[in-house]
């Protein structure tokens, strides 16, 4: 080679090199551009038990819905929307003040669930759950081209965020939420009666198992863990017990049978449910929805229920019930010891809040606490951050200015909660 094509070969190499680091982190991994962001001040105070403390620790991010940490401290947030042109955001406080200050923009689908385990970030859109394999410092080896584990998931337009918790044995489990209310003819219908049996059944509303570490899945890779769950978006593997827990979204609209429900009824009925699941376990819907008040699993009115009527033998009971239409979108079983002992390997709750209420209040907009022991809830469940709307009166109408969604536990104990309203993450911790 001649001498100028040597000198020229190697200007090459530098400049590509230096255009490599400067474009994503330290190793040169990620894609995209690293930013410094500034903190945002609190639009909302939120209400705490003593000792406890809330910050924000980043703001502005869209729909920001599921929410992970990595051991190093970076913070993964999935969107059901763009950012930068990613659907995807880094997180990373570098000077330990608990606020964000560097941030990074990467993928490109859209949706809910986000999720660490073993070496790999795992992220889903509405029909696929895909796989980036994380470096030893926390950061993204192949944020430009993840692998896909799962695809053709069914997404109509109606309870499609997919949802997952992975387990300790190499497993994953998806939500493929019903595309239906009540399984009627005719979808959300005055007086439209149910199909039964319904045919959604076998290809939805329920949790499927697939395993985490393998390519290119679809339905036939996969089995059906449980049914009979409407809509499921918190979800959490409990590692105390070793089993799978879920919060169902509980059905809308019971004053389609006028006859049986008014709108005070409606806004109380039906529960939303906590459920502790086993392979093969069914939750009975869409033929019975529980009453928190009568402590019973009732039939529904599309299956010939009158709101006394009794059902579902078959069906599992939950293991607590809430308010209804108060929407569960996050589930985390805390296991940090920054926390008081009370919230040892106890379930936090994130509650979107409601709408189906109307005329009545709406409610929700908060997170709950159930304490635990022995995997088994050993008290009852209590309000723990609260005034994420704004006010009581922003409750009351829906015009909530924060709607609560993920939550994820920090290496430190902290607790972090998303919104996917104004894109939101608070930081709560406790001394």
């Amino acid at each position: 080679m001649k001498p100028f094509n040597i000198l020229f070969y190697l200007l090459i190499v530098v400049v590509t090199a230096c255009n490599a680091s400067s474009s994503g982190t330290q190793n040169g991994s990620d894609t995209g551009k690293v930013f410094q962001i500034t903190p945002s001040k609190p639009d909302v105070a939120l209400t705490l038990p003593s000792g406890f403390t809330a910050t924000v620790f980043a703001d502005g991010l869209g729909k920001a819905r599921h929410i992970c940490v990595t051991p190093s401290g970076y913070i993964y947030v999935k969107l059901d929307g763009t950012k930068n042109k990613g659907t995807i955001v880094r997180l990373k406080d570098t000077n330990g003040d608990g606020v964000a200050d560097e941030e990074l923009d990467f993928g490109t689908f859209k949706g809910t669930g986000i999720g660490i385990k073993n070496g790999y970030l795992y992220a889903s859109s509405d029909q696929d759950v895909f796989r980036f394999k994380l470096n030893e410092d926390g950061t993204v080896a192949n944020a430009a081209a993840p692998e896909k584990i799962i695809s053709g998931l069914i997404s109509r337009g109606e309870h499609e965020a997919k949802a997952f918790t992975l387990d300790n044995d190499g497993n994953i489990y998806v939500n493929i939420g019903a595309y239906s209310n009540s399984c009627q003819v005719e979808d959300r219908k005055t007086g439209s009666l149910g199909m039964k049996p319904c045919p959604i059944l076998d290809s939805a509303a329920g949790i499927w198992q697939f395993r985490a570490d393998k390519l290119n899945q679809t339905y036939a890779d996969g089995n059906r863990y449980a049914t009979g769950l409407r809509n499921v978006v918190g979800i959490d593997w409990n590692t105390s017990n070793n089993t799978l827990f879920v919060m169902q979204h509980g059905r809308d609209q019971l004053t389609m049978f006028p006859q049986y429900y008014d709108d005070k009824k409606n806004a109380v009925l039906p529960a939303e449910c906590l459920y502790e699941l086993h392979k093969g376990d069914n939750a009975g819907w869409p033929y019975i929805y529980y009453d928190p008040a009568q402590n019973k699993k009732i039939l529904m009115p599309e299956y010939g229920g009158d709101g006394v009527k009794t059902a579902g033998e078959d069906a599992i009971d939950p293991v607590v019930a809430f308010p209804a239409h108060t929407a569960p979108n996050g589930l985390l079983f805390y296991t940090g010891s920054q926390f008081p002992e009370k919230y040892k390997n106890g379930a936090f709750i994130a509650f979107h809040g409601s709408w189906n209420r109307a005329p009545e209040p709406q409610e929700g907009f908060y997170v709950a606490f159930v304490p635990f022991s022995n995997g088994k809830p050993s008290g009852n469940w209590e309000i723990f951050a609260n005034n994420f709307s704004g006010s009581p009166e922003k409750t009351a109408s829906g015009r909530a200015m924060h709607r609560p969604c993920g939550l994820a536990q920090g290496p430190d104990g902290a607790l972090y909660v998303t919104d996917d309203s104004k894109g939101t993450i608070w930081r709560i911790t406790y001394k």
